[in-house]
């Protein structure tokens, strides 16, 4: 991939970037090797957009510890939050919720939660984080009581682990067969509505088009659900994560060497 650097262009960066195994180590969930590098970032007044499967209630934690307040992109494209007066005009959105003006394109849980009964009538053996206890969610992605906590509340997908890997084919066919999609991050499955993280990107896209007039937007993420968002960006990278599989695409990118935090920073430091 040639990289054409933010620096010698006069186009804006806007940052779209995943979190679990990308700006967060797979492991820990530290940031610790990107704060050098989201300093400058925040110091360039370089839009971090979070465009990532975890809840609202998850990257407000983030926002408020990294003193982001760029819009965030919630479970896999499911709504695009915009802190009210971010954009200087007019545009289209859902709702109002506390400082945010919200676009909705995912489905509501409650709707979600009914193919996952399905699922369950079926036979199939799935376990989903609504049915987890606290400490269930906490031991199984190594997360504090609170921040599991945190990961419960959501709004537009439904995590689930599949017990029985011999049942995998049968049950993402008959998610698909009932109107809903399936896709997969860095640890867990996801079942959602007609939304990913590149139809939200492309949104947002839209709206920074219009404030700036000229932007380059990168793209960063580990898996198979980043792929809608890497597709649409103008630079995207792959993080390296160990986890699992190598990511096969069909478009360019840039894949770091380290995994984490540390190849989040090193990508964003040769494309800025």
């Amino acid at each position: 991939m040639v990289l054409e650097n933010a620096n010698t262009t006069n186009k804006q960066p806007i940052i779209f970037t995943d979190l679990d195994g990308t700006l967060l180590d797979h492991k820990t969930y530290s940031f610790k090797s990107a704060i050098k590098t989201l300093n400058i970032i925040k110091n360039r007044k370089i839009p971090i957009v979070f465009c990532t499967s975890k809840t609202r209630a998850e990257i407000e934690k983030y926002r408020t510890i990294l003193d982001i307040k760029d819009p965030f992109i919630s479970e896999n494209g499911g709504a695009i939050y915009i802190p009210k007066d971010y954009f200087d005009f007019d545009y289209s959105f859902d709702k109002k919720l506390k400082n945010y003006n919200v676009v909705e394109l995912g489905t509501q849980i409650k709707e979600i939660l009914k193919v996952i009964i399905l699922l369950k009538e079926k036979g199939y053996d799935i376990k989903t984080f609504s049915e987890m206890t606290e400490k269930e969610v906490s031991k199984d992605c190594g997360l504090n009581i609170l921040d599991a906590r945190l990961a419960k509340l959501r709004e537009y997908d439904e995590v689930f682990t599949i017990v029985k890997k011999e049942q995998e084919k049968n049950i993402i066919k008959t998610i698909k067969n009932n109107g809903y999609n399936v896709t997969s991050g860095g640890r867990y499955h996801h079942v959602m509505g007609n939304n990913d993280k590149g139809k939200a990107v492309k949104i947002l896209t839209g709206l920074f088009k219009i404030k700036y007039k000229k932007i380059k937007t990168i793209g960063l993420g580990d898996g198979n659900n980043d792929l809608p968002m890497l597709k649409t960006v103008n630079c995207a990278v792959i993080v390296k994560n160990s986890a699992h599989n190598t990511l096969k695409v069909s478009f360019d990118v840039l894949r770091t060497k380290k995994e984490g935090s540390a190849g989040w920073s090193d990508a964003i430091n040769k494309i800025i």
